[in-house]
C-alpha cells in the first residue's frame, strides 16, 4: 500500500540522489545535476498547488520508505489535462509501485482536481513504463518521431471515465 504526499525539506536527500541520476536523465526533463541549493530553493517556494505552481511533485511513499516521487506537470486548465512524471528508486523498481502510484493520483487528479485527461510521455525504449501505462488502461495515441536525441516516444493517455 501506498501513499502520496507533499515533499517536505526532509526530503531532500532522496530528491538530490533521485535528480541525479544520470542513467533516467534521457527519459525526463533534467539533463544536468542540481544542487542541494537548488532543491532546498525548490521545496522551500513550491506551494504544492497544482493550480499556482502549474506542477504538483508528490513523495510516493511505501510506509515510512521514501520509493519516488511523483510530478503532475504541464496543467493545462481551459482543457483541464496535465502531464505524469515518475520516478521509482532503483531498488523498488518491479514491485508494483509505480502502479499503485499512478492509481492513486489518477484518484486525486480525476476526483479530486477533477481533470479529465492525464498523459505521460515515454520512450519508445523505455519497455517497463510503457507496460505500466497499458496496463492502466492507457491508450498509446502518437508516437512521436525524434521526440528525443535518443530515439521516438509514445504518448500514452487517459480520459476520465
Amino acid at each position: 500500500m501506498i501513499t502520496l504526499r507533499k515533499i517536505e525539506p526532509t526530503d531532500l536527500p532522496y530528491l538530490y540522489q533521485w535528480e541525479n541520476d544520470a542513467s533516467v536523465w534521457a527519459d525526463g526533463a533534467n539533463h544536468n545535476p542540481l544542487s542541494q541549493k537548488d532543491l532546498r530553493d525548490y521545496i522551500a517556494h513550491t506551494s504544492g498547488d497544482l493550480y499556482r505552481d502549474g506542477q504538483l511533485r508528490l513523495m510516493i511513499m511505501a510506509g515510512d520508505a521514501s520509493v519516488g516521487c511523483m510530478d503532475l506537470f504541464d496543467l493545462d486548465i481551459r482543457n483541464r489535462r496535465a502531464a505524469i512524471g515518475m520516478y521509482i528508486a532503483a531498488k523498488y523498481r518491479g514491485k508494483g509501485y509505480g502502479t499503485e502510484a499512478v492509481k492513486a493520483l489518477e484518484e486525486y487528479a480525476f476526483g479530486h482536481l477533477d481533470l479529465r485527461l492525464l498523459y505521460a510521455v515515454i520512450a519508445t525504449k523505455n519497455e517497463p513504463c510503457s507496460r505500466l501505462y497499458k496496463s492502466l488502461d492507457y491508450t498509446p495515441s502518437s508516437v512521436l518521431s525524434g521526440w528525443t536525441l535518443e530515439g521516438d516516444a509514445i504518448l500514452w493517455q487517459k480520459h476520465k471515465k
